[in-house]
């Protein structure tokens, strides 16, 4: 294995400098995490940009935290070659490779995680027992679903979302100025077809966009579960894609796709476990948000435009403010069959309107709503600047 770490990381060997875009928003939050002994799992889309993130939080740590680069191992557990390996074999490898003695703190960055079965059982006894800082990722949500409670209480998940319309421009590198404001809705329009997957931002190349999903419905999803009508996956997640905003009847699916009930809800898990989609239940009582159907948001608004075509901005644009106040943890507010975007957990009240204005009937339910704030977005303005957003958190 000896070589194989030597690969990894070759900041064993020599200086190290990335050309990365920095997603300050994020690194910021694994820089706080270095103060605790918890354990930051960075999750999110495949290629969303967690090992990128984790090699400049390494390089990071080497040039201003002082930290021998020595002390530092980053393995990405996917690898061919280490599935016959625990993670405690990896590590105690690692240590053996360096002469580090056991009491020697070290700093791991262990990227996809969940390749290892029984991966929470041997964080937990690396985070009792060594002296250890860890940084895991995974592309499945799956991570979050700890059924025996090993790592309750030791872990903090970083979520990495799709690229914020300001890290767009930043990747773009384009600068906004007073004087050429006139041009944002235009870059917005570009910034609404293309997404925030950040290679694809930054080469335009479709096919890798293509080939991105294919990998994720394919491997995560088809051959992981050992689902053997692909056809059925496929069309199931084009319906979900055009009806990404609206509310979607497991029953309706299920006739629509001459599935079972059982086996829409179980595939509906699937793409949410691979971060395609965001469901979120209506607002209301216990009974009212198990027996309503959840409204569906599609992961990333570049991968929605594969199947749909760049089309109903409007659309987009309340994908877009979902994917903005996630951190908010919103449901939607339905009565009478008239509904309103969003109200958070902190009580605000969210209807985008994409260039329009609320109904009559709209807007009674958007006053009768018992809110400490209430928002309404209608532009990118709105967007930008009323909008609170998870960047701006601390």
């Amino acid at each position: 294995m000896e070589q194989l770490f030597f690969r990894f990381n070759p900041w064993w060997e020599e200086e190290i400098s990335y050309n990365f875009v920095k997603r300050e928003t994020y690194l910021l939050q694994m820089e706080q995490s270095m103060k605790r002994k918890d354990i930051a799992i960075l999750t999110g889309l495949r290629r969303i940009g967690k090992t990128t993130l984790m090699k400049l939080f390494i390089e990071g740590l080497i040039k201003n935290h002082d930290i021998e680069p020595k002390r530092i191992f980053y393995i990405s557990l996917d690898t061919y070659g280490l599935e016959h390996y625990s993670i405690m074999d990896i590590i105690d490898e690692y240590r053996k490779i360096h002469k580090l003695p056991f009491a020697e703190k070290i700093y791991l960055f262990l990227d996809e995680i969940a390749y290892k079965e029984n991966f929470q059982q041997e964080l937990k006894n690396l985070y009792d027992l060594s002296n250890v800082k860890i940084y895991a990722s995974s592309s499945a949500s799956s991570i979050l679903k700890d059924k025996k409670a090993h790592l309750t209480g030791r872990e903090k998940i970083i979520e990495i979302l799709p690229l914020t319309f300001k890290e767009y421009l930043l990747f773009k590198e384009i600068k906004m100025s007073k004087a050429n404001n006139h041009l944002l809705d235009r870059y917005f329009d570009d910034y609404m077809q293309t997404g925030g997957i950040p290679e694809y931002v930054l080469t335009g190349d479709i096919a890798y966009l293509v080939e991105l999903l294919d990998d994720i419905i394919y491997k995560d999803i088809i051959a992981a579960h050992g689902i053997r009508d692909k056809t059925t996956i496929r069309d199931y997640f084009r319906l979900l894609m055009e009806r990404a905003g609206k509310q979607v009847s497991l029953n309706k699916v299920s006739r629509l796709l001459g599935i079972g009930v059982d086996t829409a809800r179980r595939y509906l898990g699937y793409f949410e476990d691979t971060y395609l989609i965001h469901p979120i239940e209506r607002c209301g009582k216990l009974n009212e948000r198990l027996k309503s159907p959840k409204k569906i948001y599609a992961g990333d608004i570049g991968i929605k435009n594969i199947y749909t075509g760049f089309r109903d901005k409007g659309a987009l644009f309340e994908n877009l403010v979902y994917l903005k106040i996630k951190h908010m943890n919103p449901c939607y507010v339905y009565k009478n069959k008239i509904e309103i975007d969003f109200l958070t957990k902190d009580k605000t009240l969210i209807e985008v309107k994409y260039n329009s204005e609320l109904t009559d009937k709209q807007n009674k339910l958007f006053e009768s709503v018992n809110a400490d704030k209430k928002i309404l977005i209608k532009n990118v303005k709105d967007f930008t600047v009323i909008l609170p957003s998870y960047s701006d958190q601390p």
